[in-house]
């Protein structure tokens, strides 16, 4: 069992979380679903999420539009995206942007978008005393965009640099994890990244983004929320000027379904001086927070590692124990920014989703024999080895199961974890809206419901229904001299003893190195290693 003492939170903040919840009122309450819920009866007219906070003195404006990466047309991936960030990076028919910025800067007032895959959400936040003076903004900007040239070429300049060169070059990790999400989706318009696909970008003109804008950000598919301790008169206001978008009814498309993988199956990317291998796994899950089942995964997911957190069993085996990454989590969601957020972020529900590994980078074969002369022999670094020491920890919680104190222990942590993700009337209001998205009235609250009535078995079951280690998809980032190598071990099933200096592994427990024995012979269901080269990703 988990010492408790990982599980300690800081106190300032455990406090502020668990402190009284504020009012919570809307004008349009969809019912709480058990079953899979249709989230486009959450949007339209007068779908408004409110959220009073009598005593703050922020005013937090959300507009919620249900079409994200998924609507974008063929050929020109990313529209959706461009047009969401002329809307806040551009001006209006009244400002400039640099006229806005220099209007905004004395309210420490903000704005700003956030697209993916189905829906795009434009939050304006501003102090309540200068609400008066940044609402003809707000208003310029959801009704009146300049949509001018110079905006555009600036806009789609950053835009095609992202998908052409950031993307592949400032995070290895974050690559991996949009890798699989392109080979877990492929086929589908789910695939591409919001941000778009290299040829798509460079195919998107001007008038495209202003037929999109006119035809996907309309009154008919807008969820609006508002926080704050704002007046009936300011939120009547709002209602009629988002009243005043297009009247057009969007076509949306029906969320692209996972592919179901045919044993595992690793898309290798290699790329010139990788510093190490970052590897995402992934498999299709049925189910989303629309389902009650979901709070038993949560629980699953949490004892094998939340996102950033030292306490997981996935943690526990390859960084504390081993030493050999940064970290190592489980997701059963999309996690948005992950790799600068150390809690979940709202404006992201999705209708597809997966169950997912995240093995920060480890050492490839080169850099272990830099720093270690006994190691000269080796031909493959630590990726091997930790993903089969990862797929094996989710073999054995299947086979297993948790144990009593390991349920109870985990379920306690998760009850007050769950309530720092809403510390700010930013996130409340975000994961509010999230909630009617998925068919609920509060998730937070609803879930920790669900986990004050759960059972180990319920727990148990869930892991042995949703999720299995036979199939699966893999992408792993690596460096060019460690790709083939590796290619040939994962497709031979090839032991792969775990390469210690002599150092480290003298000081290592006698039950650490039998574990590492059965890790390096156990059979991953390899069925297709595919090797990619960098340049040909996301294009």
């Amino acid at each position: 069992m988990r010492k408790l003492a990982a599980y300690i939170l800081p106190v300032a903040l455990l406090v502020a979380a668990c402190t009284k919840q504020p009012q919570v009122s809307q004008t349009s309450t969809p019912p709480v679903a058990k079953t899979p819920f249709d989230p486009n009866t959450a949007f339209g007219q007068g779908k408004i999420v409110e959220l009073r906070q009598p005593e703050s003195n922020k005013i937090i404006v959300k507009l919620m539009f249900k079409n994200g990466s998924m609507v974008d047309p063929k050929g020109k991936e990313g529209l959706t995206y461009t047009t969401a960030q002329l809307l806040t990076e551009g001006g209006t028919q009244d400002m400039t942007i640099s006229q806005i910025k220099d209007k905004l800067f004395p309210m420490a007032a903000a704005y700003g978008a956030n697209v993916d895959k189905e829906v795009t959400t434009l939050t304006f936040a501003v102090h309540q005393d200068f609400l008066k003076e940044f609402y003809p903004v707000l208003q310029s900007v959801i009704l009146r965009p300049a949509f001018a040239e110079e905006d555009f070429k600036r806009v789609i300049s950053n835009q095609q640099n992202y998908v052409d060169q950031v993307v592949r070059a400032s995070s290895d990790e974050e690559y991996s994890k949009k890798a699989l999400e392109d080979l877990l989706f492929r086929g589908t318009n789910y695939q591409h990244k919001p941000e778009g696909t290299s040829a798509g970008v460079k195919n998107i003109t001007l008038e495209d983004v202003r037929n999109h804008y006119r035809n996907y950000f309309t009154r008919n598919n807008v969820m609006v929320g508002i926080a704050g301790n704002y007046t009936p008169e300011f939120l009547n206001q709002l209602r009629n000027d988002v009243a005043q978008l297009s009247d057009v009814q969007p076509s949306i498309p029906a969320a692209g379904k996972p592919n179901q993988p045919d044993g595992v199956q690793v898309e290798i990317i290699q790329k010139s001086n990788a510093l190490g291998s970052a590897i995402f796994t992934g498999m299709p899950l049925p189910i989303t927070r629309s389902s009650d089942e979901f709070a038993a995964l949560m629980v699953a997911n949490s004892f094998l590692g939340e996102h950033r957190k030292s306490y997981g069993k996935l943690y526990d085996k390859l960084r504390t124990t081993r030493s050999m990454n940064y970290g190592d989590y489980s997701y059963i969601e999309w996690y948005d920014q992950g790799g600068s957020f150390q809690l979940p972020n709202p404006g992201v529900p999705r209708t597809s989703n997966y169950f997912a590994l995240w093995i920060r980078p480890v050492q490839i074969a080169e850099s272990l024999k830099q720093q270690y002369p006994e190691l000269q022999d080796i031909t493959v670094g630590h990726a091997h080895f930790a993903l089969r020491l990862a797929v094996r920890e989710i073999d054995n919680l299947i086979r297993n199961g948790m144990t009593p104190e390991e349920f109870e222990l985990t379920r306690k942590f998760l009850r007050s974890y769950m309530k720092l993700y809403i510390q700010t009337p930013e996130k409340q209001l975000g994961f509010l809206m999230d909630s009617r998205f998925y068919g609920r009235q509060n998730y937070i609250e609803e879930m920790d419901r669900l986990l004050a009535n759960m059972t180990v078995q319920q727990v148990n079951d869930a892991v042995k229904k949703y999720w299995q280690v036979e199939n699966m998809f893999v992408t792993i980032v690596t460096d060019d001299s460690e790709a083939e190598p590796l290619r040939q071990a994962l497709l031979n099933n090839t032991p792969s003893p775990m390469s210690y200096s002599n150092l480290v592994k003298e000081g290592l427990p006698k039950e650490v190195l039998a574990e590492d024995e059965a890790v390096a012979n156990y059979k991953l269901n390899v069925k297709d290693v595919k090797i990619v080269d960098s340049r040909d990703t996301f294009q």
